[in-house]
């Protein structure tokens, strides 16, 4: 039986797919549900784009979360993919259930005055300002600041350093030298597991310091899934919550009626909470779900998708499918129903959904009381756009107060 033909996209839509992916989503939807990217000596991508599909196929056995099963994969030199987000069970279930009590719902609503209080002091620092980087001076630093505070990481290594550091393996800066930023990591890592071995602030009480106690109590995680599980959950606890404020901030401005209904004097907490779920979906925080290959064929739209093949789940166009969501493409504070994949969906659901979302709750609201009456300081086709394939984040967003 002949394998259907698969049109290709646009140039033009691809073009501009770093800085506005939602053409592109919205041609895959319609024309190629499963599309093949095949590039010479390189595995297949498939790309998942609606959303039925992309839920189905987020709980679905047949697709596997370690690399090592795509042909030719070479893991990177400083090992950091030992962690729960590339493991199948038992392994994720294990290094899960070691990470799972310190991002309970109810434990992380007792952040909520320590998040409004950190936040409050970072747009202080702005009240003179009549030009703020959104990213640089808050979502940056907050996100940052909250998940060193679950982690335990000690102050000296909460900067700018750091979260460059962390953030290059995701979106390296031209002529930076891969291997040398990896060893960099590598090493922060290394001394910062070494100072929780010498006993250093809250070890065995934070989180970081209860999993090298687990590691040395019970051999329940090796050394490498120890380091990889402190980038995890640094680099995820930072850059999500960051891509969600700036992402949901440049909504907000790009439409002002919604934005009035949020900070009208009908505004309340349960608009403010609809509201934040409206945001992550509009414009994910993570425009792919982390990775995913076929353990074995699977048959979808007509199409086979080889075992060892790379399977792309695309959340940032699920979350626009008109089929699920009615005028998808139109931002809507008050949506409800809103049954989003911004935080994936089944057994590899975002640990961090709770920290994130309270993270966005309170700080919508700081942003727009303290920033007040501003508007971009550059064309929004002008904004940086960091080129990560699996997040979806703004290098900076500029505004002006009016």
């Amino acid at each position: 039986m002949p394998v259907p033909s698969v049109p290709s996209p646009p140039h033009d839509l691809l073009a501009v797919r770093v800085r506005d992916p939602y053409p592109y989503f919205a041609w895959l939807r319609r024309h190629a549900p499963a599309h093949p990217e095949r590039r010479d000596g390189r595995p297949t991508v498939w790309q998942i784009s609606r959303y039925d599909d992309v839920r189905a196929l987020l709980t679905d056995g047949r697709l596997s979360k370690e690399p090592g099963r795509v042909p030719g994969y070479v893991p990177g030199p400083a090992g950091l993919n030992r962690h729960l987000v590339h493991a199948d069970p038992p392994d994720h279930t294990r290094l899960r259930t070691l990470v799972n009590a310190a991002f309970v719902p109810r434990r992380i609503a007792q952040l909520g005055p320590f998040i409004a209080a950190t936040a409050s002091r970072l747009l202080d620092r702005t009240e003179q300002d009549t030009h703020v980087d959104v990213i640089a001076s808050f979502a940056a630093p907050l996100t940052f600041r909250m998940i060193c505070a679950i982690l335990g990481v000690p102050e000296e290594l909460d900067n700018a350093a750091t979260r460059d550091t962390l953030m290059a393996t995701i979106a390296p800066a031209p002529g930076v030298d891969p291997a040398r930023m990896e060893g960099d990591l590598h090493a922060l890592l290394d001394n910062l597991i070494a100072q929780k071995r010498a006993g250093g602030e809250c070890s065995g009480v934070d989180l970081l310091g209860a999993l090298v106690q687990a590691s040395e109590d019970s051999g329940v995680m090796s050394e490498e899934e120890l380091r990889s599980t402190a980038y995890l959950l640094l680099l995820v606890g930072h850059d999500t919550t960051m891509n969600l404020i700036g992402n949901g901030m440049l909504a907000l401005l790009r439409n002002p009626g919604q934005t009035a209904r949020l900070t009208g004097p009908q505004a309340g907490p349960g608009l403010v909470t609809t509201a934040v779920e409206e945001l992550l979906r509009y414009d994910s925080p993570v425009r792919d779900a982390t990775f995913r290959c076929a353990a074995e064929p699977i048959s979808l739209h007509g199409q086979l998708i080889g075992e060892g093949d790379i399977v792309s789940l695309l959340i940032g166009s699920a979350n626009r499918d008109e089929a699920r969501f009615p005028h998808a493409d139109r931002l809507d504070v008050g949506r409800t129903p809103n049954e989003h994949l911004a935080f994936g969906y089944g057994p590899h659901f975002c640990i961090g959904a709770a920290l994130a979302r309270l993270e966005g709750a309170v700080a919508f609201p700081l942003l727009l009381k303290h920033l007040g009456a501003v508007s971009l300081a550059k064309p929004a086709d002008e904004l940086p756009w960091r080129p990560a394939r699996v997040m979806r984040g703004l290098a900076a967003l500029p505004v002006m107060r009016n």
